[in-house]
């Protein structure tokens, strides 16, 4: 089977639903998020400072390594790129608190890294994928334009994490009230999409699985043993190396799937591989921090 050649059932429409629940959920995520916040971060940066240069330049370059030694087809080793080129997924906030990890830390990390990508997502995907024959023609055949897949991050990540801090300051009891019923609907929203796409593309995924699921797997225990020994490497007490851990391990890989099909879906490998990296890292993730979660974090200032 030419997996490079596979088709993505998921027609515009859908596309647009994606993008618009990715939006949704910035939103709702956004509302705790105050100006306060990313002074705190600029007071102390060591930590966030860490962890966001493993999440952007180390976790890429790891993964481009990565592609050069698996023998995966070109589609698969761009997919892989796509979902490290993008931020870190909302999901780590809640999975850092379950770990015991220093939440201010996973949310700043998270508000930070969605507002760069408008930047570095295009950046990270440009570069890395132009550096291998293979991937560069992919990327060369459809006529990538940093441009367009800045303005997709603007609309699904930049302009809802904006509005949410806009209303989270001016209208706080709103803000307050809406919190847990945004956050709910998000959840929902996002379940039934992926159920309906996974319904329509269940025969295709279970063909390829052969060939997804072993470097969705090992790159995200590397992203994990990346994240924590960077958090080690520059002695971030235990608190901090779980968040760091967590950020880096955890993607956005609804973005890299709504950038996938919009993208690139004549290449439906690289759609594959952000589908199934959306399932497998909620999975890690969360065995990873109910792991911690059972030991109590050492006392502050250790590590």
């Amino acid at each position: 089977m030419d997996i490079d050649a596979v088709r993505v059932d998921f027609d515009p429409g859908q596309i647009v639903v994606l993008n618009a629940i990715l939006a949704f959920i910035m939103f709702g995520v956004s509302l705790d998020l105050r100006p306060p916040d990313f002074l705190d971060l600029a007071r102390s940066p060591r930590a966030p400072l860490v962890g966001l240069v493993a999440q952007f330049v180390l976790l890429p370059a790891m993964t481009f390594a990565l592609t050069t030694v698996l023998p995966l087809p070109d589609s698969l080793k761009l997919g892989m790129i796509m979902v490290a080129a993008c931020p870190g997924g909302t999901v780590s906030n809640f999975m850092t608190h379950l770990a015991g990890g220093r939440l201010a830390t996973s949310v700043g990390m998270t508000a930070v890294s969605s507002t760069a990508a408008l930047v570095t997502v295009p950046l990270n995907l440009a570069f890395w994928g132009g550096l291998q024959s293979g991937t560069a023609q992919l990327v060369d055949a459809v006529q990538l334009d940093a441009a367009d897949v800045m303005r997709t991050v603007l609309v699904v990540l930049v302009v809802p994490v904006a509005a949410g801090m806009l209303v989270g300051t001016q209208f706080p009891r709103l803000a307050q009230g809406a919190r847990t019923p945004v956050r709910i609907l998000s959840l929902l929203f996002l379940c039934v999409l992926v159920v309906a796409a996974t319904r329509k593309n269940l025969g295709l995924l279970l063909q390829i699985a052969h060939l997804i699921i072993y470097p969705v797997v090992l790159m995200n225990a590397l992203a994990f043993l990346l994240g924590w020994s960077s958090a080690r490497a520059f002695d971030l007490d235990a608190k901090d190396q779980r968040a760091v851990t967590l950020e880096v391990g955890i993607q956005n890989s609804g973005l890299g799937l709504a950038l996938a099909l919009q993208f690139f879906n004549s290449v439906g490998g690289v759609a594959a591989i952000c589908a199934f990296w959306g399932i497998w890292h909620l999975l890690g993730g969360l065995a990873l921090a109910s792991f911690w979660s059972r030991w109590p974090v050492p006392s502050e200032g250790t590590a």
